[in-house]
């Protein structure tokens, strides 16, 4: 199988040849081409050479065109801070809470570092066609408002002026949407829709089921292609239910979560992606490594809707290329539906 047939088998809920992998590698470019993370994310091309080179070095089953959260937060004013050995970060806040009223949603084709995505992901989906799912990015309209605005000032319009707040959900969904289709038209074939936010570990979900499911029902009944939910570590099962409505296909599990409870739960409506934890997968040694891998396989992937990833959606900067190509071959080896892997 190539990877897109093995990523739509599991996705329709039935055993692919093996186990699909998705390791969710961007800043690892910058170190494959040594290049800072700063000097990477600014041109497209550097994008699609790292991109390119680590499909070939690991053998997962993707390209992930995600460069960082802030570019978003660049599009409605904002500025990234660089550092050297992790991501990139929002600077100070570009939007008041006075400002709402009058706000209007940036035009993608008018913002430069939107621009460089776009251009990226059309070079990556010439390079692969069909035989690799290209994966696109969006913040939700719900999460989004913490780089906006700050999280102390987003919970105070939650809590003290709905008015302002419906009106940034519905500014925020029209932007969502339409950055998202922008993405999917250069070549993405799916978009990874991260909503941290909806995880009950951040937010009263009563908060979420009032703003946050609304606005995700709407944004993704206007993307024009399929998305995946990934809430960015945080605990996904209290809202599996909230998220299977909104029409998502996909939906990120927390580290700390029980896999096979999530499985269970999703099993039929939602493909599980997850959850290697990032953070220990800094110090795994072979035997963390395997023993993490074929756990995950084992809990999750009977039946097809499993795809093996980490649990945050982005994978750190200090996890070693060892680590990484040992993650591959697990994979490959643990994950066969074929009756000729380890899983059996």
């Amino acid at each position: 199988m190539t990877s897109m047939e093995r990523v739509l088998t599991t996705l329709s809920h039935r055993e692919p040849d093996r186990v699909p992998l998705f390791l969710l590698l961007s800043l690892h470019g910058a170190r494959e081409l040594g290049l800072t993370i700063e000097k990477y994310f600014s041109r497209a091309e550097h994008v699609v050479q790292g991109q390119l080179r680590m499909l070939e070095r690991y053998g997962h089953d993707c390209i992930y065109t995600f460069f960082h959260a802030s570019l978003e937060a660049e599009a409605w004013g904002g500025c990234t801070i660089f550092r050297e050995d992790g991501p990139p970060n929002a600077g100070p806040p570009p939007v008041t809470a006075d400002a709402i009223a009058s706000l209007t949603p940036p035009r993608v084709e008018d913002v430069p570092c939107l621009r460089r995505v776009l251009e990226a992901q059309r070079a990556l989906r010439q390079a692969v066609g069909e035989a690799v799912p290209v994966i696109g990015v969006v913040m939700s309209p719900f999460s989004l408002p913490v780089m906006q605005l700050g999280f102390d000032h987003y919970l105070d319009l939650m809590f003290d002026r709905p008015d302002l707040m419906q009106r940034l959900m519905e500014l925020n969904g029209a932007f969502c949407a339409d950055w998202a289709n922008a993405q999917l038209a250069a070549g993405a074939h799916a978009i990874c829709y991260f909503d941290p936010l909806a995880s009950p570990k951040l937010i009263d979900p009563l908060l979420y089921r009032r703003y946050g499911a609304p606005a995700a029902q709407k944004a993704m009944a206007a993307i024009s292609g399929p998305t995946a939910t990934h809430l960015a570590s945080g605990p996904c099962l209290p809202v599996v239910d909230d998220l299977a409505a909104s029409g998502t296909m996909m939906v990120g599990v927390g580290g700390e979560e029980e896999l096979a409870a999530v499985k269970n739960a999703c099993r039929g409506r939602l493909t599980v992606l997850g959850n290697l934890n990032g953070v220990e997968m800094r110090s795994w040694d072979e035997g963390a490594t395997l023993a993490a891998v074929k756990g995950a396989i084992d809990a999750a992937a009977p039946g097809g809707g499993f795809i093996l990833s980490d649990q945050h959606g982005e994978i750190p900067w200090q996890v070693p290329e060892a680590t990484l190509r040992l993650i591959g071959e697990a994979a490959r080896e643990f994950g066969s539906y074929t009756g000729t892997g380890g899983r059996d």
